[in-house]
């Protein structure tokens, strides 16, 4: 009587530890199994009033036992981590108040020992960077890159891109890219290409941009971003999310859309919205990406969510473009009448 009592509360807290082992070697079961994995967690910034943070995203996390030789954390927001100390802080960076699942484990030789723990994480809405384009001239050089391109580099496309103040020039608050027929180098038009890479990346985010598109047929104007590891996987395995982009022969049209490996070029993961007069008025495209999904909007109306996953080149660094193409592959030829025509923006914000 009395060695069954000694044997049910044992077998009972290995029931209700929230932990579990394993041996990477064969699967056969550990010699001391029984220890618990506990993650403590401390949510930077709480008050009575704000019990999931003042909004700043940050958690310090000790995971405990201390003599694991190293840890796997997966944050439940797409990033996972390696480290060999218990010890680690992480930013979640997806605004609103969100619920994430943690998953621990502890490696201890061939041994292993896992835990699970789901905190609420309270992220403020604040703008990360931006351009307003409020000061006459050429673009701001710490924000933007020109492009000095030959007609034929990608697509296709006919012009040549500059850093001429005929091509490129911020005027009255607006940034204007004019696209002109005229004999330049080896083609026959001009442009221009702004490009932030190597001055501003990003992980997840909210891109707002208020613009309004040019005129004429074989116009190609866009604002996109690319995977900032382009120079080193190419692309479509760099992935590009376009979230402004719109061909002249389609007018009042937008179209938005991501490539990837398998799924570039004439992509899948595409969807388009009307918008009216849309080379005569201000419109705001958005991208609202996240972890989980891309949210794409004109005008505050989604009309687009891609299910965003880890199968996917969309959880890391991207960088910003803004450019305005002629014809290529998918523009088509010109009309002959065109002349020159400008692509206006009067913001780019990118928000957490």
């Amino acid at each position: 009587m009395f060695k069954k009592i000694l044997v049910f509360p044992t077998l009972l807290l290995c029931v209700l530890i929230s932990c579990s082992s394993g041996d990477s070697g064969g699967g056969k079961t550990p010699d001391n199994p029984k220890i618990n994995v506990a993650i403590n967690t401390e949510i930077v910034g709480t008050t009575v009033q704000m019990l999931n943070g003042d909004g700043n995203g940050l958690v310090k996390f000790n995971i405990t036992p201390s003599s694991g030789v190293s840890y796997k954390i997966v944050f439940g927001d797409g990033e996972i981590a390696e480290t060999t100390t218990g010890t680690i802080t992480h930013t979640y960076k997806s605004s609103g108040t969100k619920t994430y699942t943690i998953d621990v484990t502890v490696f201890n030789g061939l041994k292993y020992f896992t835990a699970t723990k789901s905190i609420v994480v309270f992220v403020a809405t604040i703008q990360v960077w931006g351009d307003e384009f409020n000061i006459d001239g050429a673009p701001d050089s710490n924000k933007w890159a020109l492009q000095l391109w030959d007609p034929g580099r990608v697509n296709n496309e006919l012009q040549s891109y500059t850093n001429r103040p005929e091509n490129v020039i911020i005027e009255g608050g607006v940034l204007k890219i004019k696209a002109i027929r005229e004999k330049y180098g080896k083609g026959d038009f001009t442009s221009a290409r702004l490009e932030s890479n190597g001055k501003f990346d990003f992980t997840y985010g909210k891109i707002v941009i208020r613009a309004k598109v040019p005129t004429g047929v074989g116009t190609w104007p866009a604002v996109w971003m690319l995977g900032s590891n382009i120079g080193s996987v190419g692309w479509p395995a760099c992935g590009e999310i376009d979230i402004l982009e719109s061909v002249g022969k389609n007018p009042n049209q937008n179209h938005s859309s991501l490539h990837s490996p398998g799924r570039s070029g004439n992509t899948p993961d595409t969807s388009t919205i009307k918008v009216p007069n849309d080379n005569t008025e201000f419109h705001i495209y958005t991208a609202d990406w996240r972890a989980d999904y891309i949210k794409f909007s004109v005008d505050d109306v989604v009309y687009y969510t891609f299910v965003n996953s880890d199968k996917f080149p969309f959880n890391k660094n991207f960088y910003l473009i803004v450019n305005l193409a002629m014809g290529g592959v998918w523009g088509g030829p010109v009309d002959p009448n065109f002349t020159s025509s400008t692509l206006q923006v009067d913001y780019i914000r990118v928000y957490n």
